[in-house]
């Protein structure tokens, strides 16, 4: 039977992480393509006498639930919000999705129509790119630095094509990396007050840090009125209670919770109460230094193998932060055609160009150094560095 699909449906495409990890799992491979956190680092035992407590208040646990998500845990994300300065909030401005990933949707559901236009950075997160393509959006990239958005070509794309939507992941990027200078972040806030656009900022790494920096969330900047802000749980907890949330003016998240009646209903309540109880009997922010200081670990095993690669025209960003490491190769190789002869040699990435709005570039890949063990990780980027060698003649430096 030939089915009659409706036409959004051509604008869905298959994730290309998630395409790799179908091959890479096939096999005995050293993967650095998935952002997959250690789950040899979940706090199980935490989690199994969180469940517990739930289970513990009986039957009423178990019904269904607000659409906005358990109350108690909207208030205890707003006191973690507030560490960060993110104060302009109450707990009806909160709402919990299952996982950011589904804020990304709902917000695009509600706010984005065929050929509105979206500005994004330059490479930008692959499945918010999916989501918004899948709206019929129009998405422009804007090209970035180490600091951020060019503010130059920021205030030419917002003349030239007056945006409904700019989409940002400025701490620890997907895939690049980068961390937003506090100039960079100041001058957005402003100009999407003066351009009347609203700011979708992304923060899913935030509290992955390496460093004692410290970061001030763009939406901490801004008065409540043109910033969405969301994060999960998925990298700081574990991924599988599917957990995250959702701030903004308090219009914009009223229409996401009608867009998410229609769609579910409501996330996992008993993951949500879970949650509540592990973050009230648990100290998860020891957790996640815990858990920085390894990633962190792993990232300079990651970034010496390269620098003791010696390959030449090699640049990368050493991230402060998050999960992984984004490498931009000599021009004349093309990481995606080399991928499957990477794989048969037992090791597997993420080529760089599916994280393009614009033109790609095929001599870029993303490397994930989370979920992998020092020794893996050596071993694996032999493997690849020596791939690289043998395609081409390629001194490496940082940016």
């Amino acid at each position: 039977m030939k089915y009659a699909f409706a036409k959004r449906v051509r604008h869905l495409q298959s994730s290309a992480v998630r395409d790799i990890l179908k091959v890479v799992n096939q096999g005995d491979v050293i993967s650095f393509a998935g952002g997959l956190p250690d789950d040899e680092l979940f706090p199980v035992e935490a989690i199994e006498e969180a469940f517990t407590r739930v289970f513990a208040k009986g039957k009423k646990a178990m019904q269904y639930g607000e659409t906005e998500g358990y109350r108690p845990l909207r208030e205890m994300i707003l006191e973690r919000m507030a560490r960060k300065q993110i104060t302009d909030y109450t707990a009806d401005h909160v709402l919990l999705t299952t996982g950011s990933q589904q804020a990304i949707d709902l917000f695009s559901r509600v706010m984005i129509s065929p050929g509105d236009v979206i500005l994004t950075e330059e490479p930008t997160y692959l499945a918010a790119l999916q989501v918004f393509q899948s709206y019929e959006a129009t998405i422009v990239p804007v090209r970035c630095d180490t600091d951020g958005m060019v503010v130059e070509d920021l205030v030419a794309k917002l003349k030239a094509f007056r945006p409904k939507v700019i989409y940002v992941v400025p701490t620890f990027s997907n895939p690049a990396g980068r961390v937003w200078s506090l100039e960079r972040r100041k001058e957005l806030v402003r100009l999407v007050h003066k351009h009347k656009v609203l700011l979708f900022e992304d923060d899913p790494y935030g509290d992955i840090q390496f460093t004692d920096e410290g970061y001030t969330p763009i939406a901490a900047l801004d008065d409540g009125s043109h910033v969405v802000y969301t994060s999960t749980f998925s990298k700081t907890a574990v991924p599988a209670l599917r957990t995250g949330w959702i701030v903004g003016p308090h219009q914009v998240i009223r229409m996401m919770s009608q867009a998410k009646q229609a769609n579910d209903l409501h996330s996992n309540s008993l993951a949500q109460q879970a949650l509540y109880e592990l973050c009230l009997h648990f100290d998860l922010d020891a957790h996640i230094q815990k858990i920085s200081s390894l990633y962190g670990h792993r990232k300079k095993v990651m970034v010496d193998c390269l620098h003791e690669a010696e390959l030449d025209d090699v640049h990368f960003v050493d991230p402060k932060g998050g999960m992984f490491l984004w490498v931009e190769l000599a021009p004349n190789l093309d990481t995606q055609a080399l991928l499957s002869e990477a794989v048969a040699r037992g090791v597997a990435y993420v080529p760089g160009a599916p994280f393009y709005a614009g033109s790609p570039q095929y001599n870029t890949l993303r490397l994930n150094y989370t979920h992998s063990t020092d020794e893996k990780i050596v071993e694996g980027m032999k493997l690849l560095t020596g791939l690289f060698s043998d395609s081409g003649e390629a001194t490496i430096t940082e940016r």
